[in-house]
């Protein structure tokens, strides 16, 4: 094929997995952040693809060092969502030819540990696997911002007040219906917020709030609802978002269903089943996966 036939359609590069922890000082108080940033650029790179022209490079290491110095004059690495703008803002003034900042934020979990009743002032324990993610992008083209935040890896567990009957069966159908069960899930779940102007997002939009807010919900509601299906729960959890949280324009879940069957013990005769069950194998696949967006309904126009 001739070059003549191929173009190249969208690039992108930077820098990915870029460590960092920034530790913030007050008095004998400290407070611990540590991130995995990816910052990645956009705009006219394309001579570095199509004739070898470095002269337009923006190098990985140069993303890699700008991470580290936002973080050294950043009074909000604690807030992933302003730390990403202010990285966004400083590439896009910094680099005339790059058009579009693409920052990825992943914030690791480290809690104050509690020693002898008292949360003690520097020292920390990863207490979870769930972490708060966001994804900013930055566009020169009008100003224009999004940023997609989420929560991630949140491992959830009951041991009632879930069911799954009354499914539709074919000759395909195998599943026993079931009137009480353990419900377990890993929550992956992501927002969008809806202004696109970057001082609205700024100053009117409390991020860390947001976040705090989405992961008690989907706590709150995985505890209390009689769950008929992981559908219906999941449903009710971005109700609950969207009506709580006003700067949110949709939200998605990913919820893997996490198995545990009943062991059979009839071998043995002994019963294991219905009321007598309490001892279960958990199966790590294959795994249910349920998923579904939620956004709020365009206004009506008068």
């Amino acid at each position: 094929m001739s070059s003549s036939q191929v173009y190249l359609k969208k690039a992108r590069y930077g820098k990915d997995k870029v460590k960092v922890m920034k530790v913030y000082r007050d008095g004998k108080w400290q407070t611990c952040v540590e991130l995995t940033v990816a910052l990645t650029l956009e705009g006219d790179i394309e001579t570095s693809y199509t004739e070898a022209d470095n002269s337009v490079v923006v190098t990985t290491d140069t993303c890699k060092n700008t991470v580290y110095i936002m973080a050294k004059r950043s009074a909000n690495v604690d807030n992933i969502e302003l730390f990403a703008q202010e990285i966004t803002e400083h590439v896009l003034k910094q680099y005339k030819h790059i058009h579009v900042a693409h920052v990825q934020i992943i914030k690791h979990k480290w809690s104050r540990m509690l020693i002898d009743g008292e949360l003690h002032p520097h020292s920390f324990v990863r207490d979870g696997e769930d972490v708060q993610t966001t994804h900013v992008t930055q566009y020169r083209d009008g100003n224009k911002i999004t940023i997609e935040s989420g929560l991630k890896n949140l491992l959830v567990l009951k041991t009632t007040g879930s069911a799954f009957h009354s499914f539709y069966r074919d000759e395909y159908t195998t599943l026993p219906e079931v009137w009480d069960r353990i419900f377990s899930t890993s929550v992956d779940a992501t927002w969008r917020f809806e202004s696109t102007k970057p001082s609205v997002l700024r100053h009117q939009v409390n991020f860390p709030e947001v976040h705090a807010s989405v992961k008690k919900i989907t706590m709150d509601t995985f505890a209390k609802d009689d769950s008929a299906s992981v559908q219906a729960t999941l449903y009710k959890m971005q109700q609950q978002i969207l009506r709580d949280n006003k700067s949110v324009g949709e939200v998605d879940y990913s919820l893997p269903n996490k198995h545990y069957f009943g062991v059979d013990m009839s071998k043995f005769k002994i019963d294991n089943t219905d009321k007598n069950l309490d001892v279960f194998q958990p199966v790590a696949d294959p795994s249910g996966l349920i998923t579904a967006t939620t956004a709020r309904k365009p206004a009506a126009k008068l």
